[in-house]
């Protein structure tokens, strides 16, 4: 049959091939239009306001169907056309950009160390277009854009107390941190203190000069203090002061006891600046040997001055013993000991089978005595049960008479 010519048994049948091939097309072109996704932006960078010697981070995360390509530029304030594209490592290796794609595409430009020269527009370009990289496009049709101004001030002047060390042995003399805001453009609000980011109690004043007291300078005090000022049209600024200690481990867990199959948990935490490096060993005859971990089931994680030892699936002969945790830092180092002991799977069974043995030996003991024990007399229904009964009144006469007889 000719396509296109009358079907003789069911002429409603006829369909034209190129009606077919129009609908296939048609269908085609609309399952790309449905999945198909122009860029648009999740997140969009945020303007702020550094001083010089800060840094800043900028986020943009995109969404579309490709997934968009993500692109930073920057250009001058007031000048539109002195865009160029950044670059990771430009600035004398001051910028990173960290791109990651996915189902969105995310991207981060961080800018350390700024100086005045870092002030600017900064801007995400994002797309998806397939001739977003074609010359002949002008790029405000190919490209989405969102833009943040970075505005760097003049950072003001703090002198500040030199990075101290605190002795071994306990001092009786206090420690006395200070600063003193020298030069500065913006009017000064107020100053306060923070140790290791969270700020002190009671340490805020008006003052260019402020000063923080550690009464008792132990180890326990030590940490990154940092006098904080803040401005009326300025961001804050700070100085930052080390008081360092060589570590010394104030906890840990000194005993861990465990069924072979569980896991087993240990410890140790200490104080003491900068943060220990920290390492696990475990003592075999009193060496101390580094811990076999071929099986995988031994998991270190450290976090400043805390650490924990995981083991998993506890093994009855290799896993008992004593282990150590070791805190050092460049000033000195600290060690301790914890125990681990590792019972049978049996071991719960233990208590309950001591019960049932004394329960068996208390009813072996009852039934021997009751079948040992002599049995008692039984008397008989022919014998009498008792000594016959005597008329007494009848005796008492007659020994009554038997003694007159007598005298």
């Amino acid at each position: 049959m000719i396509p296109g010519l009358p079907n003789d048994r069911n002429p409603r049948m006829v369909v034209p091939c190129s009606v077919m091939l129009a609908v296939v097309l048609f269908g085609v072109l609309m399952l790309h239009v449905v999945s198909a996704q122009n860029a648009g932006f999740v997140k969009s960078p945020m303007s702020e306001t550094k001083l010089t010697g800060d840094t800043f981070e900028l986020y943009c995360d995109v969404i579309g169907n490709p997934t968009p390509e993500i692109q930073w530029w920057y250009g001058e304030i007031n000048r539109a056309d002195s865009f160029k594209q950044l670059w990771d490592g430009a600035r004398k290796r001051r910028v990173s950009i960290n791109t990651a794609y996915g189902n969105n595409g995310v991207s981060v430009l961080g800018i350390t160390r700024l100086t005045l020269e870092d002030s600017g527009t900064y801007e995400c370009r994002a797309s998806n277009n397939p001739r977003r990289n074609d010359l002949r496009q002008n790029p405000a049709l190919t490209w989405i854009r969102a833009q943040a101004t970075i505005s760097v001030l003049q950072k003001p002047k703090i002198d500040s107390s030199e990075h101290m060390t605190l002795p071994t042995e306990t001092p009786n003399t206090p420690v006395i941190l200070q600063c003193n805001l020298t030069t500065t453009p913006y009017k000064h609000l107020e100053s306060f203190w923070m140790k290791n980011d969270e700020e002190i109690p009671g340490s805020r004043g008006n003052l260019n000069y402020t000063e923080y007291k550690i009464n008792k300078p132990r180890a326990d005090e030590s940490g990154e203090y940092m006098c904080v000022y803040t401005f009326e049209m300025a961001p804050p600024a700070n100085a930052t002061i080390e008081v360092k200690a060589a570590p010394d481990i104030t906890g840990h867990k000194r005993s861990e006891n465990r069924n072979e199959g569980q896991a087993a948990l240990l410890y140790c935490k200490s104080v003491g600046y900068p943060h220990p490096i920290w390492t696990w060993h475990k003592l075999d005859n009193g060496i101390v040997k580094e811990i076999d971990n071929s099986s995988g089931r031994f998991y270190i994680s450290n976090k400043d001055n805390y650490t924990e030892l995981n083991i998993l699936n506890l093994d009855i002969n290799s896993d008992p013993g004593k282990y150590q945790c070791n805190a050092s830092n460049a000033l000195g180092t600290a060690t301790t000991q914890s125990i681990l002991r590792v019972r049978s799977y049996l071991a719960p069974l233990w208590p309950l089978l001591g019960v049932l043995a004394e329960i068996i030996i208390l009813v072996v003991i009852i039934v021997v005595y009751e079948k040992r024990k002599s049995p008692d007399d039984v008397p008989e229904d022919d014998e009498p049960a008792g000594p016959m009964k005597t008329n007494s009144t009848n005796n008492h006469k007659d020994k009554n008479l038997r003694q007159r007889n007598t005298n």
